[in-house]
């Protein structure tokens, strides 16, 4: 194991170019089986889009607090939760005292319109999401960028397929309308207590977790000799990551790698937009058939 973060170019891949989908298969089984995160670049997604992002996000957290504790997080895990609200209970690899998390984030879901059946009959995670009044065109880009990288993770479910040793259509019918959450993360410059970060040691839930890059840096993790690295800024890219879900769907053979987030002490407000994509919501998993054999039977 290395320090080092693999980086995978998927234009070639992307523009269906012969054995570039074994090819860049192989890599991203390497960066899941060893690593647990990689880059991506030739990633088709305008960098524009993700920028306009990011200023959405920056506007968002500059509105009043009043108006922001308005989108309160609901049971759907969807809305406003402030600085110091939150608490990594469920981390298992938080070590010390569990201290509030000095992050605060506000949370989308698929944006699905208030007559939708799901949203009607209040089914879980399956809601309209709360929009702030006041930013014009804020909804928009919003939206715009969660069509861009569900885009961008479909894309990526035949390298894994692949990767795992199965059809390149494997996951299809697991995600004809994926779950997903979008969130806009601001760490604002604070200054920590002692085993107290941004956002605590944990690993996602989802399937995978695509994080465009942005200029500051503040993203830890630490691969398996057990030492917590800086993961490094490149430029255009998105750094992808290995969820709790496709770790027990692959029976443990793609691993979750633990990260944590630093607490902006530096006098600079640092912000993240990472986008959590996981299966269908009513899909059923089971243990996939290449990952496991009598020596290695489902857990």
């Amino acid at each position: 194991m290395t320090d080092q973060i693999p980086i995978l170019d998927l234009s070639d891949y992307l523009a269906g170019k012969p054995g570039a989908l074994e090819a860049t298969a192989n890599e991203l089984r390497h960066a899941c089986e060893e690593v647990g995160f990689y880059f991506v670049r030739g990633h088709g997604v305008p960098w524009n889009l993700i920028a306009d992002a990011f200023e959405a996000s920056r506007e968002f957290h500059d509105l009043p607090l009043a108006e922001k504790e308005a989108l309160k997080v609901n049971e759907h895990n969807v809305g406003y939760m402030a600085s110091k609200k939150s608490v990594s209970q469920a981390s298992t690899i938080y070590e010390g005292p569990r201290k509030s998390n000095l992050v605060a984030a506000y949370s989308l879901r698929r944006d699905l319109p208030d007559d939708h059946p799901d949203v009607l009959a209040n089914k879980r995670y399956r809601c309209g999401n709360p929009w702030p009044r006041d930013l014009p065109g804020f909804r928009e880009v919003c939206v715009s960028a969660m069509d861009a990288l569900e885009s961008l993770a479909l894309s990526l479910l035949p390298l894994y397929a692949v990767a795992l040793n199965l059809p390149a259509g494997f996951f299809t019918e697991a995600f004809v309308e994926p779950q997903y959450t979008f969130r806009l993360a601001h760490y604002p410059p604070v200054d920590a207590e002692d085993n107290q970060f941004g956002i605590a040691p944990h690993t996602d839930s989802s399937f995978m977790t695509l994080l465009a890059q942005n200029e500051v840096e503040g993203l830890q993790i630490r691969p398996t000799h057990g030492r917590w690295v800086d993961a490094p800024v490149v430029s255009d890219a998105f750094l992808v990551n290995t969820g709790d879900l496709l770790y027990r769907w692959s029976n443990h053979r793609f691993r979750p790698t633990p990260h944590r987030a630093k607490a902006s002490a530096s006098g600079v407000d640092r912000y993240a937009i990472p986008f959590f994509f996981d299966a269908s919501n009513d899909y059923v998993m089971e243990c996939l058939p290449t990952c496991q054999s009598p020596e290695n039977p489902p857990r």
